[in-house]
Parts: structure tokens; sequence; C-alpha cells
């Protein structure tokens, strides 16, 4: 519907139901009616006006812009695994080894769109250097449709809202299915790696656009509202890529129940019952979920097996955190987990690893995390032993209160449990 203003019995310009701003200057603008409008029906002073308030929004977009560029650039988004090198043929071999690594298989390749076909970027073995994007492979078939094919290999798309990068394809050798929560990590790496992709190119452009002094406020709106949506998925993507990394950590350690899960409830209840800030709580919380993040990089039967590991087995075991604390190094979202892990194995009395750090010395979230994660193992069944009742794991917390575990944590904890 359109509503006429009138001067005198004159039309100037129609004016929409659903006006912008509720300001006539800038549905003109966003009509973009031009040159046409500002010499035959507007006055001298009002066209300065319009000129005006253009200049001013398209500054205000390009502060925005700068200020979406700062905190997701490169060097905070693209970092999902071990992204220690420049070169794109090392930083996809590394993606492509972590995944082998993790799910034990047999090797890993990563393809990459590029002129109509899936070329090879990364691999840990032998493969083929491209696929035709078409339903006669299974990476074909994965790239066109967005989902996972299982055939004789394994191929999960690297894809996000906008568009489709590439292909993860997994050669698995052994007789056994990989478990889905493997299945399930790999996806959201490759969605968390695609995503992360896409916006630094889209990064790119709004830089180009910056620095053009010909750009408009329509293009600057375009691309703004491309990165406020990626940045707002990529928070999804990533808090999914923490979730299925530690339901991943947790059947390869061989619980029965979401022993990662729980910890990080646990301790987000002792962070409360402490009376923790919300940052410093949801900092606990992912670094609950993580702490057994080493586990992730070690073979499964070491945690299967009810009987005696070897010395290299244990010794691998016991320094698993150290491992975990390198993987969350490379994940530069959970870099500030990363202290509450490094010395979750602390011990309160001082006789701890890896510093044998003492008392307040301990960072407060690791001393919280080691309280959580042993209540949830004593009180959880495992592969060689039962879970511990209620009340006699929280006895046996009071008792090494002051020697193990911070008392005022295992405080919060008996009244969080009971």
């Amino acid at each position: 519907m359109k509503k006429e203003e009138k001067n005198n019995g004159v039309s100037l310009f129609s004016q929409s139901e659903y006006l912008i701003d509720k300001d006539p200057i800038e549905e003109i603008f966003a009509l973009n009616l031009g040159d046409f409008i500002a010499e035959n029906l507007i006055s001298e002073d009002l066209a300065k006006k319009i000129a005006s308030n253009v200049k001013d929004k398209k500054a205000g977009l390009i502060n925005q812009l700068k200020e979406l560029i700062s905190i997701y650039s490169m060097n905070n988004t693209l970092c999902v695994l071990s992204f220690d090198n420049s070169e794109k043929q090392a930083i996809f071999t590394s993606i492509a080894q972590s995944v082998k690594q993790m799910l034990e298989v047999k090797a890993c390749h990563i393809y990459l769109e590029k002129d109509g076909k899936l070329e090879l970027a990364g691999t840990t073995a032998n493969a083929l250097e491209c696929y035709n994007i078409d339903e006669n492979s299974a990476a074909g078939k994965a790239f066109m449709t967005g989902e996972t094919v299982f055939a004789d290999v394994i191929a999960v798309p690297m894809h996000c809202n906008i568009n489709s990068l590439g292909v993860i394809v997994i050669e698995n050798a052994h007789v056994k299915e990989i478990n889905e929560e493997y299945i399930e990590l790999v996806e959201s790496i490759a969605v968390l790696f695609a995503t992360s992709i896409t916006l630094q190119k889209n990064i790119d452009e709004a830089n180009k656009l910056i620095t053009d002094e010909h750009s408009t406020v329509g293009d600057l709106q375009h691309i703004r509202a491309e990165l406020t949506a990626l940045i707002g998925d990529l928070c999804d993507y990533q808090q999914s890529f923490v979730q299925h990394l530690a339901n991943a950590v947790d059947t390869k350690g061989g619980y029965k129940v979401a022993h990662s899960q729980n910890t990080a409830n646990l301790a987000r209840q002792i962070c409360r019952q402490l009376g923790l800030n919300e940052k410093t709580t949801d900092l606990i919380y992912y670094a609950g979920l993580l702490q057994n993040i080493g586990k992730i990089a070690l073979p499964e039967k070491m945690f299967t097996s009810s009987g005696k590991l070897s010395s290299e087995e244990l010794k691998k075991i016991q320094e698993h955190s150290n491992v975990g604390v390198h993987f969350l190094m490379n994940i530069n979202f959970l870099s500030e987990v990363v202290p509450y892990i490094t010395y979750q194995k602390e011990r309160y009395d001082g006789s701890g690893t890896p510093e044998g750090l003492k008392g307040q010395s301990i960072p407060f979230g690791s001393r919280i995390i080691a309280v959580a994660d042993a209540y949830c193992a004593m009180t959880s069944d495992r592969p060689y032993r039962k879970a511990m009742p209620v009340e006699k794991a929280v006895e046996i917390m009071k008792e090494e209160a002051g020697t193990k575990w911070d008392p005022v944590v295992v405080e919060a904890l008996e009244k969080s449990v009971r």
C-alpha cells in the first residue's frame, strides 16, 4: 500500500507503509532513487541532508565491520585443530592426521572444491588426486547432498549454511563399525571448519569494501548481514564441536555414562553454590567437558581392557592431560580453559602434578574440576568396577579434603549432591 504525501497539491514522493526508521530520508536512500529525485523533487538543503546522512551511515557501518573483523579474524576462527602452519597443505594434512589419530582409522583425506571438481588438499596416505562432483563416488555424493555417505569409504561433507567447500574422506581398515560419536565429531569438525573458511572469505571481502571509496551503504549492509549470520553459526558450531568432542572422549575412555557432561554439569552446580560469576562458570563448565581431552589421542583398547596395563600404556594414560592441553592450545576459541585443565591433577597439599602447586596457588577452576571429576568417576560404572554409592563417595571426598582437594570446594560439592 502507498500513501501520497502532498505539498500544495503536488505529489512529491510516495512513502511505504513500513517506513524505514520512521524516516523518509532513510527511505529515499533505500529506494536508491538517485540524482533524479535530488535534482527534480527535493530542495538543495534536503539533498545535502541526505548526503550527510548517507556518509554518517557509511562511516558507522565501516566501524561496525572493523570491530567484527578484529574479533573474528583468521587467527581467532580458523584454529580448530592443529593449525600451526600458514601453508594450506600443512593445515589440511594436520586436520587429516588429527582425524586419523582420533578415530584410529587407516587413512583420512581432505578434498576441496575447485573448478567443478574435488581436489586433494591434505592426506595421511596415498589417495586419488580428484573426484568428479557427481553421484558416482561417495565424495561427490556427499558434496552434492550435504550429508555423510557410508560406502567403501566414509565421506563427510564440509559445508555451512552458505555453501559447500569440500569433503573429508575416511578409510576404515577395521572390521568393526566406527562409533557414531566419532562420526558426529568429524561432522562437527567439518561444518566448523567450513564455516570458519567461509567467514574468512567474507572478512576479506569486507576489508576490500572498507577501503573502497566507491562502496555503497548497501554493499556494506549486505556484507555485515553475511558476517553476522556466519558469526552466529560459528558460535553454535563451536559449542556443538565441544559437545561432540566430549562425547567422543567418553566413548574412548570406556564410560557407560556421559562422564564429561556429568562432570561439567556438577562443576557448574558447584560454581553456582560458590557464587561465581557467569563467565567464570561457563569457562569452568567447558573445562569440565574437556578435562579428559587427552584420551581422544590414545588407543581405545587402553581404556576398555580390564586386564593390567603395561608400564608404557599406563604412562600414556597418566600423561593424557598433557596431550589434551596441547590439543586445546590449538583451538583458539577454547584457549581460556587451558589453565584449568593444565592444573587439574594438582593436589591441595602440593604433592600433585605437573608443577606441585599448593592450595590457593592452584587455579580455582582446576580445583573445582578435580572435585567434580573425582566424584563423577567414583559414582559411575567402569569396565573394571561398579559405581560407588553417593554417600560413600562424599565421605571419601571429605576425608581427603585439605590433602587432595580444596575443603571449600568439597563442602560446596556436598551441598550440591545432597
